[in-house]
């Protein structure tokens, strides 16, 4: 069985885009729950807020960050395959930006979480 595409730039973005979505569609329910319990009233609230000052929830924020990140800067990049014409020599190059722009976020937020 042939598996060539799997070294092609563009089967991995589209891949880290799919991968990313969904940790954001496991993300919601989650957030949705969070909501849930400031109806509930503010000292539901308070007690789920101080489950949050965790190292690892703040780990797990910081991949939230970049799961949103990459996701943007990927969708950006489906965008610019659609729209834009471009030639197939650079699509490692705007893969390559779209990670980094997704990590560099990721890395921001996790230098202000420490601040």
């Amino acid at each position: 069985m042939m598996r060539a595409h799997r070294n092609h730039a563009g089967w991995w973005a589209a891949l880290l885009h799919r991968l990313s979505g969904v940790a954001l569609a496991i993300f919601l329910p989650l957030h949705f729950l969070a909501l849930g319990t400031a109806l509930a009233g503010a000292d539901a609230l308070d007690r789920f807020l101080d489950l949050t000052a965790s190292p690892l929830v703040k780990l797990a924020e910081t991949g939230l960050v970049l799961a949103l990140a990459l996701h943007l800067a990927l969708g950006l990049r489906v965008l610019h395959v659609e729209f834009l014409p471009r030639p197939e020599s650079r699509t490692r190059t705007v893969v390559a930006a779209c990670c980094g722009i997704g990590v560099a976020v990721a890395l921001l937020f996790a230098l202000n979480l420490t601040a």
